[in-house]
């Protein structure tokens, strides 16, 4: 992926706030209005001071105790709703953009997806997006806030000398700019590293999860955990350097507030001195002064923060900008299968040939066997002919029509396709063969599952077809699964099956009940069966041989 800056990453961010605009200038604005009462109060109490010691108050000690009254009020209800209104914006974007997300994996999904480790994915899914939380709620606006802040109290400031006015700004900039800018380079790239490693333990993890049984089986529990320890330790002292630079940061931001507190005070002292300004020169800007660094300390205080936010935002980023290998076809042609074609097409992963020049007929009604060596590219031409990659060279047709030229919507609708290894939700049975046709009725999905040798199996649990099948489908065994699977491609019924060692989980009697289904379909649809068994092969109307990349 390519390499983003901060500004980049924060440019795009906000480009996504463009619905939520109104909400964001309600929070701003309601923000700045909440911090003027804030310093007002404090203020205030300057002018009551003032108005006691009989130096010339511009406000009267009964005005000073309404005012200040009515600004503590102000100040908690709009403080509310500038949370509420930038946790709304926050949570609302999280939505959208994990709803971006999801639609980028089903872009990119299956060929761009394979070689990505799941856990890192899940990752970027929960705690990445989770992440931009910070930046939504708790930078943006107060970033707007802290700029137009600093300028009306400068401006305030100055109005009792400009030498003040600009002691002023040249705190709100340092405290507010040069040292999240200097603790943001200080921490380089500690918040990327940290958000890598931290998908790379997720994979881990889970990886180890789904292969707990192959462990105990084999005693490697020791060095499988020893692995996840040094990854955990790694990730926790990554963590304690990051925790550490916000300590030692935030004591750096204090300081410098301190100093110029101080220099605010000397230099308003040293003009009163001299005579330029009064007492109420001195009081009321170093009161204002030194309660006035709220929205500019919260800047400062997300320097170590935003490199975590950067660094998710920059993961999330990869996966909404990372190209698709297929694109989906919307605007193309729809056809009615009569018959498929490969011609002369060659396709290699990355350098490594796996077809080459491939000649297929696929007739309609015809059960076309494909076997061969394993890795002699069976599996590849099912996915060539579901336009899950692009050929090299060549074309494949539907019904004479290159598949680059049919609507993948069409496409799919004309294929049913059957990997070697099923995949099933956590639900229960009858939901997971129905996502081959959402709107099946209970007799229709009964049919499917009898054509596929599963139905009496069904039947033989307690909850029938009810019955929840656990996570990734682990409470049934691969041939039940298999099975199911089948019995999708068969509710599925699309003109052209795609079955890719349907029956390599199977015995000999189920295998030879589903055959008979598939030969008892004659005509109805047409069959391409990858298989390596010679008793698979007996129902085809011809056979192709896969051997370095040809078929014959």
């Amino acid at each position: 992926m390519k390499k983003r800056g901060n500004l980049n990453i924060m440019l795009r961010l906000i480009g996504l706030i463009k619905p939520l605009l109104g909400f964001m200038i309600l929070a701003v604005t309601m923000g700045i209005i909440g911090h003027l009462c804030a310093s007002f109060i404090t203020i205030f109490g300057g002018y009551a001071l003032l108005d006691i010691l009989g130096m010339g108050s511009p406000v009267a000690l009964n005005t000073v105790f309404v005012c200040v009254i009515v600004f503590a009020l102000v100040r908690g209800f709009l403080r509310y709703g500038e949370q509420s209104c930038n946790h709304y914006i926050a949570f609302k974007l999280l939505a959208i953009i994990r709803d971006h997300v999801f639609k980028a994996l089903r872009r990119l999904c299956p060929a761009k997806l394979e070689c990505r480790g799941k856990g890192d994915m899940i990752s970027v899914i929960t705690s990445d997006i989770e992440l931009l939380e910070v930046f939504y709620a708790h930078t943006i606006s107060p970033i707007c806030i802290a700029v137009i802040f600093s300028i009306i109290m400068c401006v305030f400031i100055g109005s009792y000398n400009f030498i003040l006015g600009i002691i002023a700004a040249l705190g709100y900039i340092a405290v507010g700019a040069f040292v999240p800018i200097i603790i943001s380079k200080k921490s380089g790239s500690a918040g990327a590293e940290f958000r890598r490693e931290s998908g790379e333990l997720s994979s881990f993890v889970l990886d180890n999860l789904r292969g707990l049984k192959e462990t105990i089986q084999y005693n490697n529990g020791e060095n499988r955990l020893a692995e996840l320890n040094r990854k955990t330790d790694e990730l926790s002292e990554k963590q304690e350097k990051i925790s550490h630079s916000a300590g030692f940061d935030a004591a750096i931001t204090n300081t410098v507030i301190l100093i110029f507190d101080l220099v605010m005070l000397a230099v308003s002292a040293l003009l009163c001195s001299q005579g330029v300004v009064g007492f109420s020169g001195v009081l009321i800007p170093t009161i204002a002064m030194m309660s006035s660094f709220g929205p500019v300390i919260a800047l400062a205080n997300l320097g170590v923060s935003l490199q975590n936010t950067f660094a998710a935002g920059d993961r999330v980023l990869d996966i909404l900008d990372e190209q698709p290998v297929t694109e989906d076809i919307v605007n193309g042609k729809d056809v009615e299968f009569t018959y498929a074609k490969c011609e002369n097409v060659t396709f290699s992963y990355g350098n490594e040939t796996i077809l080459d020049n491939l000649n297929v007929e696929i007739p309609k009604g015809k059960i076309i066997g494909v076997s061969g060596k394993s890795g002699s590219g069976k599996s590849t031409l099912l996915k060539l002919l579901m336009r899950f990659w692009n050929v090299n060279g060549g074309e494949i047709k539907i019904s004479d029509v290159n598949v680059n030229e049919i609507n993948t919507e069409n496409l799919r609708n004309n294929e049913g396709f059957v990997t070697q290894d099923t995949h099933l939700f956590h639900d229960t049975i009858e939901n997971n063969i129905r996502i081959a046709k959402l709107d099946a009725t209970r007799d229709e999905i009964i049919a499917a599952c009898k054509k596929a040798s599963v139905h009496d199996f069904i039947m033989s649990l307690p909850n029938g077809y009810e019955t929840q099948v656990g996570e990734l489908g682990e409470t049934l065994s691969g041939g039940e699964r298999q099975r199911i699977g089948l019995a999708r491609a068969f509710l599925h019924n699309a003109p052209l099956i795609l079955l890719d060692e349907p029956t390599s989980n199977l015995d000999s009697l189920n295998e030879a009940v589903i055959l008979k289904s598939l030969a008892d379909n004659g005509g109805e649809n047409t069959v391409v069966l990858v298989s390596h068994r010679k008793s698979t092969m007996k129902i085809c109307d011809k056979i192709y041989s896969a051997e370095n990349g040809r078929m014959s």
